[in-house]
């Protein structure tokens, strides 16, 4: 099923699936996906990730992180911010702190998928896609 919103959908499966505990989920590859996952590697929030199959059916496998004994997820939180119907843009001056530096922003900048953080030192504004932590 084709979704709008790519992001939200990528959200969301990561939400599932942490929530049940996955080891690894499928998420439609796309350019917007894998620019979001490589962010979330970089930041520790998710194992690794791959893309597999091709054409149509193509899917990024990513790897979940947990800890503890008890496994707890890593990411507790994902939230979508900018989103079809209602744009959300910002300022380097005014990006937002998430936790106060606890979580992440990612933006959309133009100079690609950015942290808040990257955003911020590289004094670019752009899109609020998400908050994660």
């Amino acid at each position: 099923m084709a979704t709008n919103d790519t992001i939200a959908d990528m959200l969301t499966r990561i939400r599932n699936a942490t929530m049940a505990r996955h080891q690894v989920t499928a998420i439609p590859a796309t350019k917007m996906t894998q620019s979001i996952a490589r962010v979330l590697k970089q930041e520790g929030y998710i194992g690794d990730f791959e893309e597999v199959g091709e054409g149509i059916d193509r899917r990024l496998m990513l790897s979940l992180k947990y800890q503890g004994k008890n496994r707890q997820p890593i990411i507790t939180k994902l939230k979508r911010v900018s989103r079809p119907g209602l744009r959300v843009y910002s300022n380097h001056q005014d990006l937002p702190r998430v936790l106060g530096g606890i979580g992440i922003a990612i933006i959309s900048t133009s100079r690609g998928i950015m942290t808040d953080r990257e955003a911020r030192r590289q004094k670019v504004g752009g899109e609020i896609l998400c908050y994660i932590w």
